[in-house]
């Protein structure tokens, strides 16, 4: 008698999945400088209702990501093997999730869902992206995420940086937020302490001497640093 093929395994969705999160620093030397920021969903889940920079989890395709200029040194050698897939990954989720493309000018063959940003004559670029701090989601979350969160100025941003016309719906609300307001908004505690991170090193933002890291791997949290 023949058996049906048993079903596919469903994903473990307390496994800790790489990710990246972009912040997006306008007018950093100015007197009001402000990061993007958007709204999750009220029925997310994973912090549903919070503000937060755009970023998700590295996809299959992040690893074969063709980038007209890779993540600079010393930041790809404190991500390691993962530098080419967190890069792409923070460049697709800021496009997909505001519209916003960091990019040069130049042609190339678009993977599925990066057409609309090659017809606009536009490489993904990784060249003004810094590593700035790295946080691993404690167990007991539904979702865990090993985020390295990468910095990276608004004037590297290719068109209207006000443009948000080809968004998706993930996140609501996508507003410049000046970085003195930010902590009013609801965050998640995580966010609270990059935009604090950031705002004491304007109008710096090149990559730090050390790279903070929340730890929530094991049992115990720690927090210390890469060098």
């Amino acid at each position: 008698m023949n058996r049906p093929d048993p079903a596919p395994a469903s994903p473990d969705k307390s496994a800790i999945r790489d990710a990246a999160t972009i912040i997006v620093v306008r007018d950093a030397a100015g007197p009001t400088p402000s990061v993007l920021m958007g709204q999750r969903g009220k029925s997310a889940a994973f912090m549903p209702g919070k503000f937060v920079f755009p970023g998700g989890a590295v996809d299959r395709g992040d690893h074969d990501m063709v980038l007209a200029h890779p993540l600079p040194a010393p930041c790809d050698t404190r991500i390691g093997p993962m530098a080419g897939a967190i890069a792409a990954a923070a460049i697709r989720e800021l496009w997909e999730e505001t519209g916003l493309a960091l990019a040069r000018p130049g042609q190339w063959q678009p993977a599925a869902g990066w057409e609309a940003f090659a017809e606009r004559g536009l490489v993904p670029a990784a060249d003004g992206l810094r590593f700035v701090f790295r946080a691993i989601t404690p167990p007991g979350r539904p979702r865990r995420f090993d985020a390295r969160f990468l910095l990276a100025d608004a004037s590297s941003l290719a068109g209207d940086v006000d443009d948000f016309s080809q968004a998706s719906d993930e996140l609501n609300h996508l507003q410049w937020v000046p970085l003195a307001e930010a902590r009013s908004f609801d965050l998640p505690f995580i966010t609270e302490v990059v935009v604090a991170e950031v705002a004491a090193r304007l109008p710096s933002l090149d990559a730090p001497e050390r790279v903070a890291f929340f730890d929530n791997s094991g049992a115990v949290s720690r927090f210390h640093h890469i060098d």
